[in-house]
Order: C-alpha cells, then structure tokens, then sequence
C-alpha cells in the first residue's frame, strides 16, 4: 500500500512540476521575447528563444510524466516508469547542446575580438527578472525531485539553474567590458559557464543511463541486503543477487537456499520474511523476487549476479 501510494505521489509530483516549467519558461520566454524585439536588444532576444526552448523541454517532461503513469500491459509488464530516464536522457542532450553553443559562440567573440552590445535599461530589468523566475522555478524542482526521488525533475531542476548562469553571464560579461574595459574577462566567463554547463550535461547522462542499462548507484545496497538475509537465518546462503532500477526504484532477484524436504509452505514464510527484512533496510524497492532451492544446489558459476564474497 505505501509503494502504491508513493508511486502515485511521485507521478502527480511529475505532472505538476512539468506543468509548472511549462508555464513559467511560456512567460519568462513571452516576456524577453517582447522585450528583445521592443528594445532591439538580440542578447534578450536570444536568452527568450532559449527559453522558448525550455518550454519544448518542459513538454517532454509533460508527455513522459502522463507515460509512466500507464499501467503494466503485456506488452510491457514492468510498468513505463523508465520513460523518465529516456526523458532525462534527452533533456542531457539539450543541456550538452546549449553548452557546446555556448562555449563556440564564447570563442567566437574572444577570437575576433566584438564587444557585446550594450542593452537598453529594459533590457537589463528583464534579464533580472528572468534570473529571479529561473532560480524560483530551480528551487522548486530541486525540492520536488529530491523529495519523490525523481531524476528528470532534478535534471530539469539544473537546466533552470543553467540558463540563471547564462542569463547571470551577461550581466557579468557586460560588467568586464564597459566597467572594467576588460572585453576578454566577458569572453572567459562565457567559456567557464559553458564548460559547467557541460559537465552538468555529462552528469545527468551518465546517471539517466545507469538505469537504462540495469546497473545501480549505489553499490552499497548489496551488503544491505547480505545483511537483512542473514537476520532471518545465517544459513540461507544468498547468492545471484541482481538489482536494477525502474523508475528510481529496486527490482530485486536473489536465490536463497533453504533445508531439502521443506514444505512450500515452510519455505514461502521464510521468503516472505526475507522480502521484509530487505524492506526494512532498503528504501524506494519497487519489487522484490526470492527463488527458494534446496541447500547444495548453488552453482558457483553464474554469469549474472552478485554473491556476499564479491563485496
């Protein structure tokens, strides 16, 4: 009951927050756009195209959250919950994108030497205005996603912030150069955002992938689960223990060997017992799986699978 009703708290976190960066980035996008195009400012103008982006981004989100709400079908009997890692996956490409556009265009303008055009007052009260809303709509996320333990609002979470580094840049950048009359400090800070910008980018496909591929973050969760199997009975000798994740979750299989001429009865209690003591030590489990085989039966040589001497 608790894992159903968890589940259904992070599906209605999905939707709502998608919802929510779908309307912020419109207006914040709507805004600079008009203010780009009134002001005749193209840095505004281009941060509202951006933004315009975002909101494509968001969509993604929108669309991911209302699939992973479907429930297991023959097709797929796990469930959809892994379309938020094929969403995180793509969301780390927009981000490495607008990272790589952004560190060329850095490079660019230190090569030639172009001092960025001043904006008009307008101009630069929006782009305050743009660093408050993204920071809002970041802060948000962030506490959303780490709460419900969902990877793509988190990841989203760091687009926002992203693009309050970009929007900061120029500020920044027009400081150095008719403050301090330093136009190659502009140049450099566009280049350091733009590198942060991609190592954020590498870093949430690097984690959307480990659940693409049935790998697990935390390995530390193995002796989690030795350990809970050995509080209903050091004898039970768990062995092929594999973990994967759907959607931030566990899935776990393990064998376990129990006394030979047991009942089924016998053997299931103690199944259950170990699925309860694993729960009691492991958070988010989304299921757990316990084959039961009599003792002497294990073969050592499995290709799959962890044992309590591999840890």
């Amino acid at each position: 009951m608790d894992k159903e009703k968890n589940k259904r708290a992070k599906e209605s976190a999905l939707v709502s927050t998608s919802w929510v960066s779908v309307v912020g980035n419109a207006l914040l996008s709507g805004a600079k756009i008009a203010v780009g195009l009134t002001a005749g400012s193209m840095a505004v103008l281009g941060d509202g195209v951006d933004s315009a982006a975002d909101v494509v981004v968001s969509f993604v989100m929108l669309v991911a959250a209302y699939i992973v709400r479907r429930p297991p079908s023959r097709s797929y009997p796990f469930g959809l919950d892994k379309a938020e890692s094929v969403a995180t996956l793509v969301l780390s490409l927009v981000i490495f994108y607008a990272g790589i556009q952004m560190l060329v265009s850095s490079v660019g303008v230190m090569i030639s030497g172009e001092m960025r055009a001043l904006p008009g007052r307008l101009a630069l009260w929006v782009t305050v205005f743009s660093i408050g809303g993204k920071l809002a709509l970041s802060w948000y996320q962030f506490r959303v996603g780490r709460r419900v333990g969902s990877e793509m609002i988190v990841a989203n979470a760091k687009n926002m912030r992203n693009d309050v580094l970009i929007s900061a840049g120029v500020l920044v950048g027009l400081f150095f150069t008719y403050v301090l009359r330093l136009p190659i400090l502009d140049s450099l800070t566009g280049c350091v955002i733009a590198l942060f910008i991609i190592k954020t980018a590498v870093e949430i496909f690097r984690e959307s992938c480990v659940e693409l591929v049935d790998g697990v973050r935390d390995t530390g969760v193995y002796r989690r689960i030795f350990e809970a199997v050995g509080e209903v009975s050091p004898e039970l000798n768990p062995h092929h223990l594999r973990l994967r994740l759907i959607g931030g979750k566990y899935m776990i299989d393990l064998d376990i060997e129990v006394t030979p001429g047991m009942s089924v009865a016998e053997a299931h209690d103690i199944a259950d017992a170990v699925e309860e003591s694993i729960c009691r030590r492991v958070d988010n489990v989304y299921d757990i799986e316990v084959h039961v085989e009599p003792h002497g039966r294990h073969h050592a040589a499995e290709p799959f699978g962890v044992t309590p001497d591999m840890i």
